[in-house]
């Protein structure tokens, strides 16, 4: 089962993350971790198969509950030109593959995921209820990295 306490992000889809964190910062009373940009961040979405998608993101600084900045490539699940705004929330989860399975037994679908069903997921699912908002299990194992670099490391 989804712990919904584990809650710790708010992923936002934005058309240019430098001005999003500038008009967000200030108002919101947050300061951001050093933003990374990847040529090709590993996405599976039943859509496109596996593929290398350029993505630029940054998380805030403060927690506990983050805000995440995501700008990606036209027509990419990040692409936030057309529909900016709110895309998803993050949890938490020790096990990514064991939680996606029990959300699609549960008529869940997943929208996205680091790796193929076939491969076990990787270390991220966007999956998606009927009725609604998309939720991202992150793998538990990789919260340190995130707590050192919200913290100022790399």
């Amino acid at each position: 089962m989804i712990d919904y306490q584990r809650l710790f992000h708010t992923g936002i889809r934005v058309p240019d993350l430098d001005a999003a964190m500038e008009e967000m910062g200030e108002t919101l009373g947050v300061t951001w971790a050093k933003p990374r940009s990847t040529e090709g961040q590993a996405v599976w979405t039943p859509e496109d198969g596996q593929q290398k998608v350029p993505l630029r993101y940054v998380y805030s600084s403060e927690g506990p509950q983050h805000i995440e900045l995501l700008e990606g490539p036209a027509g990419s699940i990040w692409d936030g030109r057309e529909d900016p705004g709110v895309h998803h929330v993050g949890v938490w989860a020790d096990d990514v593959q064991a939680e996606t399975e029990r959300c699609v037994a549960n008529g869940w679908r997943v929208a996205a995921a680091n790796v193929s069903p076939e491969e076990g997921y990787g270390s991220y699912t966007y999956v998606v209820p009927p009725s609604g908002p998309i939720i991202e299990l992150v793998n538990g194992a990789r919260r340190l990295a995130f707590e050192t670099w919200w913290a100022g490391g790399d």
